[in-house]
């Protein structure tokens, strides 16, 4: 159910009718939106249509799909184009006649609509007062989107893309990346972005701006190869930014990304792994203790959390959830953590590498075990019970809250409507006779290629699937940590058939770019193999 909300100061006296000699087929109205609990303006989206529901395009405000018409997919009839943006009050012109607004603010209000009638109204003012279900800032967490590049805009539209589009979405971080393509990287409009024109940025929106790279490599223009990786808050460009012949048109295949990797992170840099589970080097880097969260969703729902987060989590790798959007903000995807003290970059990424996220496009999530928080791990002296509560809030429904332990659900809660919006929760008991992690999330957007990922979720306001998911915490029995000597093995099998696939079908320029290559997988392969092995010694 949507709230009607009253309009405030509609009309002056004396504009109801003819003002002065001034007489048009429009509008004049300047439109705000507030708290509905301290009357403070905030920034938002809006839908406006008119008497026959057909979308009323507002020439003042940026559409949100701004960038985004008819390319990457995104098809000029996508929800996404159907919202304006409004960063703050602004006077737009609309008909006169009956109309309808629709606004939101980020992802923590629920939905308010107002209807009102302009009919021979020369100017207007709208107040809308969106209620407040969430408040995640009061719990010391802040939102950030990790990967961001734009193309084939103005510069001058850029500028106004960055300053209006984060803050209207409620985004209190965005890293914006550096990207080499040969020849299309002439149209890259991010690219050109210095650390001084983010500073002027934030000053304008509000928003927090880190720079980044997307260090890469494919086999093709577009096929898997090494795999992609944001290397973010950097001091320089690692050089060269894209590797091989399938990116560049040169070169050969003979730098693997860890090179990359390690000279950022020599310098203070966040390494941030892009695409799920898409990238031969995603594993040995993993393992040796290179990468410090992992991206999905971010540019498509290319796998699900079963490839990637689950197998390392259940292999004793301890890899934080995180997500971004890639080209343009085409979705509300985001990765919140809980951080102290003031926002800083800096400060966000300390608290992303130490797992206290969560990534959502929609529901906002709460989660402890035993009192602690994400990222944290609760100890046992033996198999016992852990107290596990958790809570799931959305503007859209989103239909259950799951807790995960060691990949399975073990628990689930249906959603249910409070007010105009949706809730889930649960507080238990939860036994545990052996070590696991623990996570909730909401129902998996459904993968095109696997067939236990067919069920559809809902969709959120842009469009796009619902999704969110907790990081981890940790249970540890008895000086133990949860690890699947099954899913190990897999993993190692999976890095020995990459490592030869490399050999055989790499361009190298001679024997020592070869092995170059080849020793990160082996590297991988051995740090795996030593963990497996002293498994099987603490199981005898």
């Amino acid at each position: 159910m949507r709230l009607s909300v009253a309009v405030t100061g509609l009309v002056m006296l004396g504009l109801l009718g003819l003002a002065g000699s001034r007489f048009d087929d429009t509008c004049e109205v300047t439109v705000k939106l507030t708290s509905a609990a301290d009357g403070k303006e905030l920034p938002g989206l809006l839908r406006i249509v008119d008497g026959d529901q057909q979308q009323i395009e507002v020439d003042a405000l940026m559409s949100r799909g701004f960038g985004l018409e008819g390319k990457l997919g995104v098809a000029k009839t996508a929800d996404i184009h159907r919202w304006s943006v409004l960063p703050e009050s602004t006077v737009i012109r609309l008909p006169q006649s009956p109309v309808t607004i629709e606004a939101i603010s980020g992802l923590e209000t629920e939905a308010s609509t107002v209807t009102v009638d302009l009919s021979g109204r020369n100017e207007a003012e709208i107040t809308i007062p969106l209620s407040r279900f969430a408040d995640p800032r009061a719990r010391g967490f802040r939102s950030a989107n990790t990967h961001l590049h734009l193309m084939k805009i103005s510069r001058e539209d850029c500028d106004r893309y960055l300053a209006e589009v984060p803050k209207a979405d409620g985004l209190d971080g965005l890293f914006l990346s550096y990207l080499e393509r040969a020849v299309a990287d002439k149209e890259y409009t991010s690219n050109r972005y210095t650390d001084g024109d983010l500073a002027s940025l934030e000053q304008k929106s509000g928003t927090r701006f880190g720079n980044g790279e997307e260090h890469r490599h494919n086999f093709g223009g577009g096929g898997e190869g090494y795999g992609h990786v944001m290397l973010l808050n950097i001091k320089e460009l690692i050089q060269p930014v894209s590797i091989g012949p399938g990116i560049m048109k040169m070169g050969t295949d003979g730098l693997p990304l860890r090179r990359g990797i390690d000279t950022a992170r020599r310098d203070g840099a966040t390494v941030v792994w892009c695409h799920n589970a898409w990238g031969t080097e995603a594993l040995p880097n993993l393992l040796t203790a290179r990468i410090d969260a992992q991206n999905i969703f971010d540019g498509g729902s290319r796998n699900s959390y079963k490839d990637s987060f689950y197998r390392y989590l259940n292999a004793g790798i301890k890899v934080p959830f995180s997500t971004g959007t890639d080209w343009f903000i085409y979705d509300f995807s985001r990765v919140y953590v809980q951080m102290d003290g003031q926002l800083t970059i800096e400060r966000w990424l300390d608290a992303l590498r130490a797992g206290k996220s969560f990534i959502s496009n929609g529901p906002l999530l709460e989660f402890r075990v035993n009192g602690k928080r994400l990222g944290e791990t609760v100890s046992l002296d033996a198999p016992a019970s852990v107290s596990v509560s958790a809570v799931a809030r959305g503007r859209i429904d989103f239909e259950r809250l799951e807790l995960i332990s060691n990949g399975r659900v073990v628990e689930t809660q249906s959603s249910r409507a409070v007010g105009d919006h949706y809730e889930a929760e649960f507080a238990l008991e939860l036994p545990v006779g052996e070590p696991c992690w623990l996570a909730v999330r909401t129902p998996p957007p459904p993968v095109k290629d696997d067939p236990s990922l067919q069920h559809p979720v809902p969709k959120n306001e842009l469009g796009r699937d619902l999704f969110s998911h907790s990081s981890a915490i940790y249970v540890e029995v008895a000086g133990r940590s949860h690890f699947d000597e099954t899913v190990a093995r897999e993993l190692l099998a999976q890095m020995k058939a990459n490592r030869e696939a490399i050999a055989e079908n790499a361009t190298f320029a001679d024997d020592q770019e070869r092995a170059r290559v080849l020793d990160v997988h082996s590297d991988g392969i051995a740090v795996l193999e030593k963990r497996i092995a002293n498994h099987g010694l603490r199981g005898k």
